[in-house]
This record gives structure tokens, C-alpha cells and sequence, in this order.
């Protein structure tokens, strides 16, 4: 079953919103709760666990989107190396393949 997060995020199929979602929630309840511990002001740590929520779903966000980002990257370079790799084995822009002097003269 999918959850959908305000009615339009569907955090199943978009990349990184479940563990963001996550570690919001921990991060709120870690926020929120140390707050009440140290001032005992109820309110306020309520407004403070919505803060940490926010804070650590987004820094979480952009961190693993970043991630994401550099994973796909590094993927695309390696496709384009096999391709180039099957396209120009053996032959003479190989650059695997050994030079020798006599290659370029038929004499």
C-alpha cells in the first residue's frame, strides 16, 4: 500500500522521502523531548520538536537526494565506459591494446 504524506507526497515511490520522513520523527521526538527536560515548558517544546522535525526531515532530504545524485552519476560514466569498451576493442583506438612500430607500415 502506498502512504501518502499531505494528501499528494507518496513517500513509496519517491526517492528518499520514507527515511526522511523517519528521521524527522526522531529527530522531533529527540528535540522536542530534551527541550521539555531542560526548560519543562510544554508548549514551547512542542514548537521546538516541530523545528527539529522540519530541520532534520530536510537536511536528511537534501543529503540522501545529493547522494542519489552523485550514485547516478558515477552509474552513467560507468555505462558510457562499457559501452566504449565493447565498441573500440581490438582495434586501433584500444587503449589496452599494445603499440608496436611496424603496425602502420605494410612494408
Amino acid at each position: 500500500q502506498s502512504f501518502k504524506l499531505l494528501g499528494f507526497l507518496d513517500v513509496k515511490k519517491v526517492p528518499c522521502a520514507r527515511e526522511s520522513v523517519l528521521y524527522g520523527s526522531v529527530g522531533s521526538l529527540v528535540v522536542g523531548l530534551g527541550h521539555f527536560l531542560v526548560t519543562s515548558r510544554v508548549r514551547r517544546s512542542y514548537d521546538f520538536a516541530v523545528g527539529g522535525f522540519i530541520c532534520t526531515m530536510l537536511g536528511y532530504w537534501f543529503y540522501c537526494r545529493y547522494n542519489l545524485a552523485q550514485q547516478r552519476i558515477r552509474q552513467r560514466m560507468i555505462r558510457e565506459g562499457m559501452r566504449n569498451r565493447i565498441l573500440f576493442e581490438g582495434s586501433s583506438l584500444d587503449p589496452e591494446r599494445k603499440q608496436t612500430g611496424n603496425e602502420g607500415s605494410d612494408s
